[in-house]
């Protein structure tokens, strides 16, 4: 347990002061118009992989060789049952979908509506895959397993749930990107019934990275389907934030109870 503490204590440390620098030098126009400047990006996709970093770190630590070999395999491992793809790509799509109907009923009208084509979407879940290797291999790669070992699967999965919303808090206080201002008690509630079902599948797939990365790719690339940001939202640990934010929420929620049953007495390889 004392290796995790160490592992999530450099993470946070090391990716917050990059992701702080990386505000820092995109203090520009571009800034203002909410993206990074090239440097300030740079700077910002150190910090994004600080996690994958630090895991290669401490698995070179513990088993040398053989224990990176092991790690970076994971993502290379590619289940056969296509259903795995479907459910990773699809799962967050349709939470999305069943809240807009949901909404639909309960206030009479629906919710707005991206006008992002199909193929551009399906383009950006397949070229951002790769990069979430440089979350996934920390977090999923490294620290669930070992989280497992300590509380069991289904409390491993909400622990880091509750680390990794942590992780992102910064990205709330940044004058870019699309989290700027939003509520950061929803986002909390979100990511760990998604974290409770990244832990379903990385089980039920026997540890495939390549899985969770995929999923990582779809849920960012599709949450603007139905969007559940409040234009104009400045108090970021409000709880006041979109309906159709918070009825998805209870959606995730809904589902991370099944799949927290269903992780009972669920084993993962380190």
């Amino acid at each position: 347990m004392r290796r995790l503490v160490i592992f999530f204590s450099l993470t946070f440390v090391i990716s917050w002061t990059l992701f702080i620098v990386a505000a820092i030098a995109s203090r520009s126009a571009d800034a203002r118009n909410g993206v990074f400047s090239p440097l300030g990006y740079f700077i910002y996709l150190l910090g994004v992989f600080t996690p994958a970093l630090m895991a290669i770190l401490f698995c070179w630590h513990e088993n040398k060789r053989t224990g990176v070999i092991a790690l970076l395999g994971k993502i290379i491992k590619a289940p056969s049952n296509l259903l795995w793809y479907v459910f990773a790509i699809g799962y967050f799509l349709s939470i999305k979908l069943i809240a807009a109907i949901i909404y639909r009923v309960g206030v009479g009208q629906w919710p707005s509506f991206s006008h992002d084509a199909i193929v551009t979407i399906v383009a950006a879940i397949i070229f951002s895959t790769p990069f979430q290797a440089g979350e996934e291999i920390g977090w999923r790669g490294f620290a669930l397993p070992r989280l497992a070992n300590q509380f069991r699967l289904p409390i491993a999965s909400i622990v880091l749930g509750i680390i990794w919303a942590v992780w992102h808090l910064p990205f709330f206080f940044l004058a870019v990107g699309d989290k700027s201002g939003q509520s950061f008690p929803l986002y909390f509630f979100n990511v760990i019934p998604i974290s409770v079902a990244m832990a379903w599948l990385y089980w039920r797939t026997e540890a495939s990275l390549l899985l969770t990365m995929l999923m990582h790719a779809a849920i960012n690339n599709t949450t603007d389907i139905v969007p559940s940001a409040s234009p104009g939202a400045t108090n970021i640990f409000s709880f006041h934030a979109s309906l159709i934010g918070w009825v998805s929420t209870t959606l995730l929620w809904t589902v991370a109870i099944y799949f927290l049953i269903r992780m009972r007495g669920a084993k993962i390889p380190t």
